[in-house]
């Protein structure tokens, strides 16, 4: 291919097939907080005890997070195609097992086979736009689609979840991935082209477990960091992750035919775009553990109306990712758009940082702002990478990306949170009960025990409390967005996209220059 030989351009058939993959992708993302409104009628029903009701809960993204890699390396050998229908029907499957549960223990296997189908299913949709979509203008605009989908899925699905155990039983909520699922087995083989590793090698099994072992405990100790502080049990489990996860490196690095090719890091917009979409993912997810609580517990909304409050900055998130790729095609620097976006998100924390204790419309325009912003990153960052990547590796680069957004949103998680509960304990009365000190949550618990004023009183400094720790928490965001800016209008001013080539990945590094 010369130099100025321009790749074929998707038609209408690629862009129906992008249709078809954004139903398991929308599912998938759903399925995170598609059981916020289930959880009293499966307490009422199977009865699980806490432990179980925990697993019920986080067994699907431990799973998810912890195949990830495994999943993308697999579809690069045996097809992403095939894959991806292999793991719809293991999704769909699994949702029926778990719409019909009769015991926690089936729930959680359920679940647990969801997580199993999930982490086939979104490496091998990113995959298959990659290389259904060689014109990097139409690719961008599809992988900003992508992007948009999932993020506006994960709030889509608490809505869902309220609407469905609303009018129907809890198991409805698992109901609705089976109709995308079979539209996908059958379309998929009529839509979707099939692609792999010409020549993967061996499957490298020792990795498996390796990559496991890294991630799993990472992500455990960072998303239970929030809610219980520094206890030794997680700071041990994030400790014993990343010893593994040395471990897994030095097996990638030396392995003959490893699972994720050390080639992937040497494409120059690669790693940096792995690195700045991890930063990006913790912005995200780092507010969110805020704007939730503050959603329902500072302004009293029920679970229900705050879920549907949420969907209203849903509506800028669906239109910065078409706008940026856009922007991109007509001639921006890469660089600057991602910049930009950061930035933007940065200003979105500032107006959260803003907020009172009565400031709704305030947090859904910060909530707006810092996601749109963070989307427009996300979904060049993500372009950038795959376009590095060789074709023949897009499903381990996909992987790679998904893996940094759940260890950026579980670090996210964990650093904002632990910001926010160090000023909402520092800001509550020394005089507060105990629990009160400690949570927003238990300090309602406990105002509402109390008799008339006294518990009137301690309910308005703990939500004042949280409402501070919110504004120092969203500070602190906002500087790390800026730094990542900064970040990324030096790492990035230099790397163009270029047309597909047959043998390498698309990315180049150009000299000070230009040239």
């Amino acid at each position: 291919m010369t130099p100025d030989t321009h790749p074929p351009r998707a038609g209408r058939r690629e862009w129906t097939a992008l249709c078809v993959l954004m139903l398991p992708l929308l599912l998938v993302s759903m399925d995170v907080s598609v059981l916020y409104f289930a959880v009293p009628q499966i307490s009422a029903d199977l009865e699980p005890t806490g432990t179980q009701q925990l697993w019920i809960f986080d067994i699907y993204g431990f799973v998810l997070a912890g195949l990830l890699m495994t999943m993308g390396a697999l579809g690069d050998r045996i097809g992403r195609r095939r894959l991806l229908l292999v793991g719809a029907a293991a999704f769909g499957a699994a949702s029926l097992l778990a719409a019909y549960a009769h015991s926690a223990e089936t729930l959680i296997v359920a679940r647990a086979v969801l997580g199993i189908g999930g982490a086939t299913l979104m490496p091998s949709t990113m995959a298959l736009v990659r290389t259904m979509f060689t014109d990097p203008g139409q690719r961008a605009k599809a992988i900003g689609l992508w992007s948009g989908v999932m993020t506006g899925g994960i709030a889509l699905g608490s809505v869902m979840s309220g609407l469905l155990v609303e009018h129907f039983w809890w198991g409805s909520v698992f109901l609705v991935n089976l109709p995308a699922m079979a539209l996908l087995l059958v379309l998929g083989p009529l839509l979707l082209p099939e692609s792999r590793n010409p020549s993967p090698g061996r499957f490298d099994l020792p990795s498996v477990p390796l990559s496991l072992a890294a991630v799993l405990p990472v992500v455990y100790g960072l998303k239970e960091l929030p809610s219980e502080g520094w206890n030794v049990r997680y700071v041990v489990s994030i400790t014993v992750g990343l010893l593994f996860g040395a471990l897994f490196v030095h097996r990638q690095r030396t392995a003959k035919s490893p699972m994720i090719s050390p080639a992937l890091f040497r494409g120059p917009g690669f790693s940096p775009a792995l690195a700045l979409n991890t930063l990006s993912a913790l912005g995200m997810m780092g507010s969110a553990i805020f704007t939730t609580q503050y959603l329902q517990s500072v302004l009293d909304k029920s679970a229900l109306e705050a879920a549907l409050w949420s969907l209203l900055p849903s509506v800028l998130i669906g239109v910065a990712a078409p706008v940026a790729a856009t922007l991109v095609q007509r001639g921006a620097e890469r660089a600057h758009v991602v910049t930009a976006g950061f930035a933007i998100s940065a200003c979105g924390y500032g107006l959260l940082a803003l907020a009172g204790t009565d400031s709704l419309w305030l947090v859904l325009a910060a909530c707006g702002v810092m996601a749109s912003g963070i989307v427009v990153v996300m979904s060049l960052l993500t372009d950038l990478a795959l376009s590095s990547a060789p074709v023949d590796r897009a499903g381990s680069a996909s992987s790679l990306l998904e893996t940094g957004t759940e260890f950026g949103g579980a670090l996210g998680m964990a650093a904002l949170g632990s910001i926010g509960a160090a000023v909402y304990r520092h800001t509550m009365p020394d005089t507060a009960p105990e629990p009160a000190r400690e949570t927003l949550g238990g300090a309602l618990a406990v105002a509402a025990e109390m008799p008339g004023r006294a518990g009137d009183a301690l309910a308005t400094a703990a939500r004042e409390a949280f409402t501070e720790g919110m504004r120092g928490a969203a500070i602190a965001g906002a500087l790390l967005l800026l730094v990542a800016a900064g970040i990324a209008v030096a790492g990035l001013r230099h790397i163009r996209v270029r047309p597909d080539t047959e043998n390498a990945g698309q990315a180049e590094k150009l000299s000070p220059s230009g040239v």
